[in-house]
């Protein structure tokens, strides 16, 4: 089984939104041959997601009530097979933990059909910046999801 992990900050939001839109719209051939979480950069354990990001979730027909927040780190990321990062700066610093993890992370943004660049971070903000989080993630996991396929990135 390979092991996709998203990756933003602190976990509550971002990569949780990312994880749970892959699990809803990734076909079940995917979902039997890939194992699908997500991390942070920052993240302390345990915490749940943002009251926002479970909002916006619900409202799309995912559950996030019982997600709970887990720190990145290197034992993770060497068992990963593909890790998408939703900033460059979450790349740079997985690639730091772990150097030989640049031949299989890659940005959320690079499979949204064009350069969408870092995914920002709605943390703070209202319900449509969420809203519009949810919207960009969305579309790029559809990228990822479809690109899976024939996607030559996964670790060797």
């Amino acid at each position: 089984m390979k092991r996709l992990i998203f990756v933003c900050s602190g976990n509550t939001c971002r990569s949780p939104l990312a994880e749970g839109i892959a699990k809803k719209i990734f076909p079940e051939i995917l979902l039997r041959d890939i194992e699908i979480s997500s991390a942070g950069t920052s993240a302390p354990a345990g915490f749940p997601a943002s009251a926002l990001a479970v909002d916006v979730s619900r409202r799309n027909a995912i559950d996030l009530s019982g997600h709970r927040s887990r720190p990145v780190d290197a034992n993770m990321i060497r068992e990963a097979d593909l890790i998408i990062a939703l900033t460059e700066r979450h790349k740079r610093i997985i690639e730091t933990i772990e150097p030989r993890s640049a031949e299989y992370t890659f940005l959320l943004g690079d499979f949204c059909g064009g350069a969408a660049g870092d995914i920002g971070d709605p943390i703070g903000e209202g319900l449509e910046a969420y809203e519009r989080t949810f919207a960009v993630i969305y579309r790029c996991v559809e990228g990822l999801k479809d690109r899976l396929a024939r996607f030559d990135g996964w670790k060797r």
